[in-house]
């Protein structure tokens, strides 16, 4: 194992009800205006932001709205955000949503905090955050773990790059998690959200350097949860307690947790898809679920222990003959998973034909986003993401 440090910050409000706490939440960390973040109209058919509102103006806090983030969120809303908050005094951001719009969220707070810079640079790559506004969280889609993490991701669409930031001071302050909330999910969604919270663990989990028994555990037991509550949801939507496990899965396999005593993980999967999002706008855990059996195929000789052991411990796979025998048999078993709650595994079934000039394009930018190569399972150059890409046809 490797040594690690845990930092989780963030205050979680989970249960039937927890909606009505917001107020509370907030005047206990000290926001006093605040920009409510959202997305679609679901925010509004559903109620919950009428009910944020409530809590809000009950506790003495003044707040504005803007709504209008898309999947895969825009630069362009994030500059609005910043903008809107700037006239308004605004000193706390709160998203009411899933990981688009925490993500939006977390970056109008940074735009905030260094007004003299261009917000875009960070995700660029050019320079570190000094600074960031207090963020919570409404959690209303279980996927992207947003809510607990450190990360985020923005596309800018005039270049067509889908990038991500991490850093600690854009963790959120509190987290307030209603599974009652996403009852209403389309099932894609739902089922993409359970492919995201996966990878977020899978991630971590295939590396060639750092690995502990416990974190293993945890990693498995997580993975195995998802995977029976994603097949609940799947046949049976309104099941509390699978939207329930889920949610807090959610959270758990985005928070550090399941990487503590690793190398801090491969994050190829990730990467290989940003350009995928960015240049084809497809759902973030679907387009994950159709590039992981493609990549865990080119890298899994190259990590093989880690590939027999998620085989058996987490898709029940019998031992084969060989020990490549069975880390394939895994891959596979993986493969029927994903089709059994309704996931692409390729581009085809994702509802994308990339030309040979799209792959390379996008070879070539996920070679430039990770400064030319990357990778625990297998370190990867421009030549592999490229190959892979093409498995995926």
């Amino acid at each position: 194992m490797l040594g690690f440090t845990y930092y989780t910050p963030t205050k979680v409000a989970f249960g039937k009800g927890s909606v009505e706490k917001v107020g509370e939440l907030m005047k206990q960390f000290g926001g006093t205006r605040v920009l409510i973040h959202y997305g679609g109209q679901s925010a509004v058919r559903s109620g919950v932001l009428d009910r944020v509102k409530k809590s809000l103006d009950e506790a003495g806090i003044f707040h504005v709205e803007l709504g209008g983030v898309v999947p895969n969120p825009h630069l362009a809303k994030v500059r609005e955000g910043i903008e809107l908050s700037k006239a308004n005094g605004v000193d706390f951001l709160l998203a009411v949503g899933g990981g688009s719009v925490i993500d939006s969220c977390k970056a109008i707070a940074y735009g905030l905090a260094e007004p003299e810079h261009d917000v875009w640079e960070l995700y660029a790559g050019q320079r570190k955050a000094k600074a960031c506004f207090p963020v919570a969280s409404v959690l209303t889609i279980a996927a992207a773990g947003s809510e607990m993490s450190n990360s985020c991701v923005i596309t800018n669409t005039d270049t067509e790059e889908k990038r991500a930031y991490d850093d600690d001071l854009a963790r959120p302050k509190f987290a307030i998690m209603d599974p009652e909330l996403t009852m209403t999910l389309p099932d894609y969604q739902t089922e993409a959200g359970c492919a995201d919270i996966m990878m977020h663990t899978m991630e971590r989990y295939f590396v060639n350097s750092g690995t502990m028994e416990l974190t293993d555990a945890l990693a498995e037991g997580l993975l195995r949860t998802v995977m029976h509550n994603a097949e609940v949801l799947h046949t049976d939507p309104r099941n509390y307690d699978a939207r329930a496990e889920v949610m807090w899965a959610s959270s758990l396999a985005h928070n550090g947790l399941t990487g503590c005593g690793s190398d801090g993980g491969d994050w190829m999967p990730h990467l290989l898809e940003h350009e995928m999002g960015g240049m084809f706008n497809v759902t973030h855990g679907a387009g994950l679920a159709a590039v992981w059996p493609s990549w865990a195929r080119y890298v899994y000789k190259d990590c093989l222990p880690r590939f027999v052991k998620y085989a058996v411990n987490v898709m029940g796979v019998t031992p084969g003959a060989t020990d490549e025998e069975t880390a394939l048999a895994g891959i596979a078993a993986m493969e029927e998973f994903y089709h059994r709650i309704g996931m692409p595994v390729n581009f085809k079934e994702l509802g994308i034909d990339p030309t040979d000039e799209q792959m390379a394009e996008m070879a070539a930018s996920c070679a430039r986003a990770c400064g030319g190569a990357k990778g625990s399972a297998k370190v990867l150059h421009q030549s592999d993401m490229e190959a892979i890409y093409k498995m995926l046809k």
